[in-house]
């Protein structure tokens, strides 16, 4: 399994004691699978991305990303997870304004010392990018913004794809026609793929569904 959790069990501090956001959660996920996570605001989607991308510790259960379990790793070894075996697309694009298009998009393949040329150019082909390659950030549109950010992930072949709202700040076709890039891409990188979205219509194109309510899946 790419991705596989087991009990997962996340809860923070407040001023009236302990207040628990996920109350043993389980699920896998195989390469080339895909899972949209919905679920109302302040349900707990955002805090399992951030645990499953080991940006927040948790208080119990497993979590293993590509045979690797996340209790068992500090701060270094969950970011350099980050920079290779887990990759993060967010709603806001986070590109690199002082970077073109194609530097933007091979950034973190090069920073993990992983760059394939080949299958950047690929993946920037697919992407509809090869011409955009030279122009920076502010030149593009939102669409294409989404679509680098996609690249610059998907350039490092994770293992586990972790998907934040990421066509949140796009209209509904070109939504759509991002989603449907990325589904490709994925499947084409191997990656399995979970996406929390709003949106039942995006939920419908990946091939299982769960909603997450009061910290617990169904």
């Amino acid at each position: 399994m790419s991705l596989h959790v087991d009990s997962l069990v996340k809860s923070y501090a407040s001023a009236d004691g302990r207040i628990e956001v996920l109350g043993g959660v389980s699920f896998s996920l195989a390469a080339g699978e895909t899972l949209a996570l919905t679920g109302e605001s302040g349900s707990g989607k955002s805090t399992l991305l951030a645990v499953l991308s080991g940006l927040e510790p948790f208080d119990s259960g497993s979590v293993n990303v590509a045979g690797t379990e996340l209790s068992g790793l500090d701060d270094a070894g969950c970011a350099a997870l980050r920079r290779g075996t887990i990759g993060i697309v967010f709603q806001q694009f986070n590109l690199i304004p002082s970077l073109n298009v194609g530097d933007n998009i091979a950034f973190q393949a090069r920073l993990a010392g992983d760059y394939d040329a080949a299958w950047t150019a690929d993946l920037t082909e697919r992407l509809g990018l090869t011409d955009q390659i030279a122009k920076y950030p502010e030149q593009l549109s939102g669409g294409q913004q989404q679509r680098v950010a996609i690249g610059r992930t998907l350039a490092l072949r994770p293992a586990v794809l972790l998907a934040d709202e990421p066509t949140g700040n796009l209209d509904e076709d070109t939504s759509l026609r991002v989603l449907d890039l990325m589904l490709e891409l994925s499947d084409v990188a191997g990656a399995a793929l979970l996406m929390v979205t709003h949106s039942t219509q995006l939920a419908g194109r990946l091939s299982r569904r769960a909603h997450l309510s009061h910290g617990t899946l169904s």
